[in-house]
């Protein structure tokens, strides 16, 4: 078994958040997470990207509200009472991600973090830091710094 040593995490134990998209389980540094917030409904912006749901005045500050099904390729997400935001920060750019729930906070060691494997070669692994097999079952670790490069969060502002 090869065993992942993720670029500055070899050695370390890292603070995750995992949540769920669909029935599948993903999670980022809790290092980039600002707060966790029930689903409220965002104000649509016209001639806004696809992945750009809305936005919504957090505490007098108006952030954008990412459905993060859509940008990861899945189905868009259906929010509900049991939707969650989760506000993040990208790129000095505050950002809500919506998805179905929060599942857990976990710690993890760096070494339980696996490469991707590689599926085809169209598959983009770029969003994915790893795969970490937890007692639940896969958990896919998101990078959100890649996933959302800064001239996206620029556009997302304008």
């Amino acid at each position: 078994m090869t065993t992942f040593k993720t670029a500055g995490f070899a050695g370390e134990t890292l603070e995750i958040i995992a949540f769920r998209l669909h029935d599948q389980e993903f999670c980022v540094k809790t290092t980039t997470i600002r707060e966790i917030r029930g689903w409220a409904p965002s104000t649509p912006i016209p001639h806004s990207p696809p992945d750009v749901i809305g936005v919504m005045n957090l505490r007098g500050t108006v952030i954008p509200i990412i459905d993060l099904a859509h940008k990861l390729g899945m189905k868009s997400t259906e929010a509900n009472e049991r939707s969650a935001i989760v506000v993040a920060e990208v790129h000095n750019m505050v950002v809500g991600l919506v998805v179905d729930r929060v599942s857990d906070i976990l710690t993890i060691r760096a070494d339980q973090i696996q490469p991707v494997p590689e599926v085809t070669t169209s598959f983009d692994k770029v969003y994915a830091e790893g795969i970490i097999a937890h007692e639940n079952g896969m958990i896919c670790f998101l990078n959100l710094a890649r996933m959302f490069k800064e001239r996206d969060v620029e556009d997302m502002a304008a």
